[in-house]
């Protein structure tokens, strides 16, 4: 791998993995411990522990993902709207957490992650014109982000 390449991969690692920490940053201390604890789920609620391997795992992929498509060159139309589609749902990634987590609001997390799924498909479609793996590498963050669209729909139901 070549330098530039080398570069943009830590690039690619850093804005997916900020995204995650800014996300993360904007979140009460007792978020988790307190109000989250006494929600109630339902039964397909995944152990809290689940949570940070998953999406680790799914930071990875989506940097690999940018990654590949930005290789291909950024003189290229089609990978200016690629990535620009890709900033916009890691955006709705990170707004996210603070919506649900931070300002305790169920119903706008609810609404922001309809949009992030809806976004990261069509990023994915964009990405499967320019480099097919980088498409597949988005699937399992498209399949999570759905289950926890599903999950958000059922603790907004249970708890409003």
């Amino acid at each position: 791998m070549k330098a530039i390449q080398i570069l943009k991969f830590i690039i690619s690692l850093v804005v997916c993995f900020g995204a995650s920490g800014l996300g993360t940053m904007f979140m009460a201390d007792d978020s988790v411990t307190n109000w989250y604890a006494q929600l109630q789920k339902p039964n397909i609620t995944p152990p809290d522990w689940v949570f940070g391997p998953a999406w680790t795992t799914l930071y990875l992929l989506m940097s690999i993902s940018v990654f590949l498509v930005w290789n291909k060159g950024l003189d290229y139309s089609k990978v200016k709207l690629a990535i620009g589609l890709f900033l916009i749902q890691l955006t709705l990634n990170a707004i996210w957490t603070p919506l649900f987590f931070g300002f305790h609001s169920i119903l706008l997390a609810l609404i922001d992650i309809i949009l992030l799924f809806i976004a990261i498909l069509a990023t994915l479609l964009v990405f499967k014109s320019i480099s097919f793996p980088a498409s597949m590498l988005l699937v399992p963050y498209l399949i999570w982000v759905g289950y926890a669209a599903v999950l958000n729909i059922f603790i907004w139901n249970l708890n409003r």
